[in-house]
């Protein structure tokens, strides 16, 4: 079965410092039909204004990624990290038993725009870490690259839960795609351009819920970026 969560149907607020669609309930969306998938429980799209952020706050027993599209965003923990996200760089932080953190827009001109996701740990009570990886983007165009995974393979982020995330940059008419193995699912989620997923168009914002189905194929309807998930 393939379920299509349309980018228009999510939900949305813009605070004027902050633009953001929530394809899963948080904070003061809530609806209970879209409360997660599998171990997905948040999908956010968020577009910071110049010179404004998220002040510091805490998180626990989650497995927080973010990936920028556009801009910078600039972390801080109470474990002492202190960078600066690019696009082209994924970053993990696992809240595990406590962590407090902060995400600005250091860019006194210039907005940003990301992804945030959260994955349900493997079990509760982690103990607290961050990760900030680079990756070839390169290394993604017209071909699945792994960039976060339960043991890191490959040079990818490691999170602590058994789900695989992929990233992708298709050319019209180009196709990637895998095997999904019995009892496990798939999430594809688009950032950018147009994809038809198993025959079903979709557009960016859009994602789909692949349960049931022996395969997921992406085929590029015009140039696209998508990341695609490998769930338990």
């Amino acid at each position: 079965m393939l379920r299509i969560r349309r980018s228009a149907d999510r939900g949305h607020f813009n605070h004027g410092w902050l633009d953001t669609y929530n394809t899963f309930s948080f904070s003061d969306y809530y609806d209970p039909e879209h409360m997660g998938f599998r171990v997905l429980r948040v999908m956010n799209e968020d577009r910071v204004a110049p010179g404004q952020g998220f002040g510091m706050h805490g998180h626990r027993d989650m497995e927080i990624v973010t990936y920028v599209l556009e801009g910078a965003l600039e972390h801080k923990d109470s474990l002492g990290n202190g960078d600066v996200l690019r696009p082209g760089e994924f970053q993990r932080m696992t809240a595990g038993t406590g962590i407090r953190h902060s995400e600005f827009n250091p860019s006194a001109t210039e907005p940003v725009h990301l992804y945030q996701i959260w994955i349900m740990p493997e079990r509760n009570g982690l103990p607290p870490g961050y990760e900030q990886r680079p990756i070839d983007v390169k290394k993604s165009e017209n071909r699945l690259l792994l960039a976060a995974s339960r043991d890191g393979q490959n040079g990818s982020l490691t999170i602590r839960q058994d789900a695989r995330l992929y990233l992708t940059r298709l050319d019209a008419g180009k196709a990637v795609g895998f095997g999904i193995q019995p009892g496990r699912a798939a999430w594809v989620q688009v950032l950018r351009g147009g994809v038809m997923v198993n025959g079903q168009l979709l557009a960016a914002g859009d994602g789909a819920a692949l349960e049931g189905e022996e395969a997921v194929e992406i085929k590029g309807a015009e140039t696209a970026e998508v990341m695609v998930f490998d769930l338990p």
